[in-house]
């Protein structure tokens, strides 16, 4: 069975990544696995996301581990985080939610932004520590104020929903803005929700569904389905079952429940020939979008 990888790691691999490659032109990766012998922390760290990851080097998550702890035992902020989000996902190491917050602390004192959102998680849920959600809010409020745009939607829900802050939807809306506009998917829904309900703004379905649609057409589900429903009922649009049906059926590809109920329902009014016509926009989409 495939073990689950939360998108929180992938954040650290996508980081690693760039770490790994970042100031490279001419050094081959395994390079940096020899230069990490002499004690050198970057190169450690280097080389620690080659073997995780497989570049260059046999794929092992034990031995990413290990140049992890040393460069992080450096005091490299960078490996402190990428260690504890090995412990928390229990890659490489058992998995031991207080190890990784250890390290994760270690990592967001010294600024790094993606640590302070991993603690903000773990006091968010109450993992590895008591659950606290004001000191969330105040690890999220570090990263996001670093332009993190996962932590400004984390900070704007719990603005939006009053945990840890008193509620505030304007504060919300000002978060979940600041993450949208950094084209993250997520926020785009929110922010389309807070303008569909006049939440935080003046209600605006125009602006609604341009949010739902910039979300959309990075394929979230949730949004896609509004945007059918937008257009089923034409509301902030014109009216068009054609483009309704379209979304609704690649929300429901994506496993979202109420689109696969909603598009039943739009069938039972629409011609065999509009049908297909939607039918053949949703391959389009997807096939130019990669998915």
């Amino acid at each position: 069975m495939q073990r689950k990888t939360s998108k929180l790691f992938l954040g650290w691999i996508s980081l690693g990544i760039v770490i790994a490659c970042k100031g490279v032109q001419d050094v081959h990766l395994p390079t940096s696995c020899v230069r990490a012998e002499t004690g050198d922390p970057e190169a450690q760290l280097r080389c620690g996301f080659s073997y995780l990851e497989g570049n260059g080097v046999p794929k092992d998550e034990k031995k990413a581990v290990a140049w992890f702890r040393k460069a992080a035992e450096q005091g490299d902020a960078f490996a402190q985080g990428a260690l504890g989000s090995m412990y928390a996902e229990g890659q490489g190491v058992p998995k031991d939610e207080k190890e990784a917050v250890a390290w994760f602390r270690k990592s967001a004192e010294q600024g790094n932004a993606l640590a302070q959102l991993s603690l903000g998680i773990s006091y968010d849920q109450g993992q590895g520590v008591v659950k606290d959600e004001k000191e969330a809010v105040a690890w999220y409020r570090k990263a996001a104020e670093q332009g993190n745009a996962n932590a400004q939607l984390k900070l704007g829900l719990m603005y939006d929903l009053g945990r840890g802050v008193p509620k505030d939807e304007k504060e919300a809306v000002g978060w979940f803005r600041k993450a949208a506009e950094q084209e993250h998917a997520d926020s785009q829904f929110h922010l389309g929700i807070s303008y569909d309900r006049g939440q935080g703004v003046p209600k605006d379905e125009k602006e609604a569904v341009a949010w739902f649609r910039k979300a959309a057409e990075q394929g979230n589900a949730a949004a896609q389905g509004l945007l059918g429903e937008s257009y089923a009922l034409g509301t902030g649009i014109a009216k068009d079952d054609v483009m309704a049906y379209m979304w609704f059926n690649l929300a429901a590809a994506q496993g979202l429940e109420l689109a696969k109920s909603d598009r039943t329902q739009l069938e039972k009014t629409m011609s065999r020939s509009e049908i297909e016509k939607a039918q053949a926009l949703s391959r389009e989409w997807t096939s130019s979008h990669g998915k």
